[in-house]
């Protein structure tokens, strides 16, 4: 228990005694040490708790003086005063003014009598101070054994209750993704809508970190958990005294510890899934039954699905999990089997595989067209070269997965996730070409037009055909014109260009380099004419 003012009075050997009424709160003051200085300004020696005595040597009489020297020990951080008194010191009694002074300042002022020395008061308060710490330390050792105990158990929960039993401070685990595994509660409570944004900061940052935070009176702390690896999030939601605050790395090891085992114990299960996702796979022409049979036989019931292939790199230096000797190759196939478990956490379904490819290993996985895929890379395979291939039906995974794996060049070129969708296709190609090179292509295209006098309302209109799709109704209604208005601007624009809209190459030069100009065009130049990109463009 800490040492309070109220202590040291109580003792007789002591014999202390206040000089003036104190209030209750001020004798609960806790005594972090004992000092004696004579000092007349001793504040700036403080560190704060302290009960600092003096004989009162150089101490002021006047008033003005008295409440100056109080004020500087108060604001140093003194919990009390103490003025020795007896025969052949300064003071016999308290002076008054340093007792006016003391308690206008909310101060308390003992004094100590002349057959108390005040290396029996300091000693008093460090035995005090040990004792107190003695005990942390027992307490901090039953709660550390009762949590070995429990870790022989089976499962999160056990640990979680001694943990709590023995702290009063409330536990959850989860994994990486925020959902809940275990709680030192018996009925599984919502938590915390504070708790997400401390989970969210701590799982980004991996096991470099920890985060806490005190909302509406309650405090929250969230501390990684995971040996090599993020395997979970712990939650503590109250506030740990020192003892039970020591204890809080060793319940972070052994939670991790059971973690750990459950990702060794879980590697069977995900070994079935790969080998499951390969005979998917290699059966080039598979019945639309039997591909959604194995599909849901793995939990994985979703109408449609998409492959994803990401590319795995090993660990800095060509090191692992396991150690720098390993060679190059097997840091890669490493790395890209912590990558796999990771994802196929975090994929419903588990349909991940680790398979052989250019320059490394390759991840290969089927998830649901409902998942957040690009979350889940962000999360588990963060500035990894990945591609996402289209929604398909379970039957036809294989060619969503070859598209995919054809999108790793994009993305290792546009740093981040390439997604084949329809509607992309032509950005990811005009994201990939040179900027001065696409607009001096379109400038080619659609330079007659640039010139004529019409020249914005021909454009505009030939795009608007291109991208309905060739649709005159829906061309007109977009641009508010009658469709033979449409008509008449598109045959000026044929006979401008020297193209022909029923010529798909020619369709295509103008679909693409109308592209580019909604993509962005170059400023125009005098007359009219598309003012040269600046460099770098």
């Amino acid at each position: 228990m800490p040492l309070h003012l109220s202590d040291l009075l109580a003792r007789p050997d002591l014999r202390l005694s206040v000089t003036y009424d104190v209030p209750p709160q001020q004798l609960a003051r806790t005594i972090e040490a004992a000092t004696v200085s004579d000092l007349p300004t001793p504040g700036k020696w403080l560190q704060g708790g302290e009960l600092l005595m003096t004989i009162g040597l150089l101490l002021p009489m006047e008033p003005a003086a008295c409440r100056a020297y109080v004020r500087d020990a108060a604001e140093g951080g003194a919990a009390c005063l103490a003025l020795g008194l007896g025969q052949g010191l300064p003071y016999q009694e308290a002076p008054e003014p340093l007792v006016r002074a003391a308690e206008e300042a909310g101060l308390p002022l003992l004094t100590v009598p002349d057959e108390v020395p005040f290396i029996a008061v300091t000693k008093a308060v460090f035995d005090a101070r040990a004792d107190e710490q003695r005990e942390l330390l027992h307490r901090a050792f039953a709660t550390q054994r009762r949590l070995t105990a429990a870790a022989t158990g089976d499962g999160l929960r056990p640990m979680l209750s001694e943990w709590t039993a023995a702290t009063g401070v409330g536990a959850a685990v989860l994994d990486p993704l925020g959902r809940l595994l275990a709680t030192s509660e018996r009925e599984r409570r919502t938590l915390p809508a504070q708790a997400h944004d401390l989970l969210e900061r701590v799982a980004a940052r991996g096991l470099r970190g920890s985060a806490s935070s005190t909302a509406a009176g309650q405090q929250l702390e969230v501390q990684p958990l995971g040996a090599r690896r993020l395997r979970g999030l712990l939650l503590l939601t109250g506030r740990p005294d020192d003892a039970a605050r020591s204890v809080v790395p060793g319940l972070v090891s052994l939670l991790s510890l059971e973690l750990e085992r459950r990702h060794l114990r879980d590697e069977p299960e995900r070994r079935r899934r790969s080998a499951l996702l390969s005979e998917l796979l290699a059966d080039e022409d598979p019945s639309a039954d039997r591909a959604r049979d194995m599909l849901q036989s793995v939990g994985l019931t979703a109408e449609r699905v998409r492959g994803v292939v990401v590319e795995a790199a090993a660990a800095p230096g060509g090191r692992t999990a396991a150690g720098p000797s390993e060679s190059g190759a097997g840091a890669a196939d490493g790395a890209a089997q912590e990558m796999a478990a990771d994802l196929a956490l975090a994929m419903p379904g588990g349909l991940v595989r680790v398979v052989d490819g250019a320059p490394g290993a390759v991840i290969e996985a089927v998830v649901g067209e409902e998942l957040d895929i690009r979350e889940v890379l962000a999360r588990f395979a963060p500035r990894c070269p990945a591609g996402i291939g289209p929604a398909t039906a379970p039957e036809a995974v294989r060619v969503s997965l070859r598209q995919a794996a054809g999108l790793l060049a994009v993305s290792r070129s546009g740093g981040e996730p390439a997604e084949a969708r329809q509607s992309q296709a032509s950005r990811l190609l005009l994201d990939l070409g040179d900027r001065s090179t696409l607009h001096g292509y379109a400038d080619t295209v659609l330079g007659p037009l640039d010139l004529a006098d019409n020249g914005e309302e021909l454009i505009a209109t030939l795009a608007a055909w291109l991208e309905t799709g060739g649709a005159w109704d829906a061309t007109s209604r977009h641009l508010g014109v009658h469709r033979h208005t449409v008509r008449n601007r598109l045959d000026k624009a044929m006979d401008l260009t020297g193209r022909r809209l029923d010529d798909p190459d020619d369709r295509f030069d103008l679909w693409l380099a109308t592209r580019i100009r909604r993509g962005g065009a170059p400023a125009t130049g005098p007359g009219g004419r598309p003012a040269p990109p600046p460099p770098g463009r």
